[in-house]
């Protein structure tokens, strides 16, 4: 295998990894408070072995994978009605407990539970500005949220929901769609700018998205023939010097 070859394929690799990314995206289009990834690229130079050159001869370049990041920009608002729905205006982030620890979520679609508790679809609680669950008692009916985090039912205030802030966000390691584990510790904010009744939407463009995978797919069959051709050509190549020498 040549080098033409192993460029050929360095780039390959690195466009499965943004199809599967951009994938990703479109399937979480309508997921609440999801951030979109994207893959961040650069080229790698093999530097030429010592000694003398070919005139114009220069450096192999590859394409090499650096890392995925999210787009963290603000998701359109979406009303829904829903007491326990609730969107973040601006930076921040719920916490909720999971088996694994506390993770944050920009996801505001909240439940609550027979025995009381408020959490996630997936159960886990959602915490209060002091990290404890936030848990209705049974005579609490009617379910009012401030834009400060402030939960009041008919019997008085029950909670004040919490939400962080981290000094990076490209710091937070994300856990399936929705879910983040930070690296670094968050502290509670102190203005906050809550929606009763909204949701966050997810910020993927479907449009953008749908056309970026196109073009890459595309692109990467472009790649796969340049491979499957370099392959056929050296193939040809051995057979020839092969009969000649017979």
């Amino acid at each position: 295998m040549d080098n033409t070859t192993y460029i050929a394929l360095s780039r390959m690799d690195a466009e499965q990894r943004a199809m599967s990314v951009l994938a990703n995206n479109l399937a979480n289009g309508s997921t609440a408070g999801f951030k979109s990834g994207h893959i961040q690229f650069a080229d790698y130079l093999s530097k030429l072995k010592d000694g003398p050159h070919a005139p114009g001869e220069n450096p192999e370049v590859y394409v090499q994978d650096r890392a995925t990041y999210r787009d963290f920009t603000q998701g359109a608002l979406q009303q829904t009605g829903n007491p326990l729905d609730i969107a973040i205006t601006g930076e921040g982030f719920f916490s909720v407990m999971t088996a694994q620890g506390v993770r944050l979520t920009r996801n505001g679609r909240f439940q609550r539970l027979s025995d009381g508790s408020v959490t996630d679809a997936a159960g886990h609680a959602l915490l209060d500005r002091t990290g404890q669950p936030i848990v209705l008692r049974p005579e609490d009916r009617t379910i009012s949220i401030s834009s400060d985090g402030t939960l009041s039912t008919e019997n008085g205030v029950a909670a004040e929901i919490g939400l962080v802030r981290v000094a990076n966000n490209y710091d937070l390691h994300g856990e399936g769609s929705e879910l983040f584990r930070a690296s670094t510790p968050t502290t509670q904010m102190d203005i906050k700018e809550l929606r009763q009744g909204m949701l966050e939407g997810s910020n993927v463009n479907m449009m953008t998205e749908t056309t970026n995978l196109v073009e890459l797919q595309r692109d990467f069959q472009i790649t796969a023939n340049l491979v499957e051709s370099e392959s056929t050509r050296r193939q040809n190549a051995i057979d020839k010097l092969t009969q000649t020498q017979s």
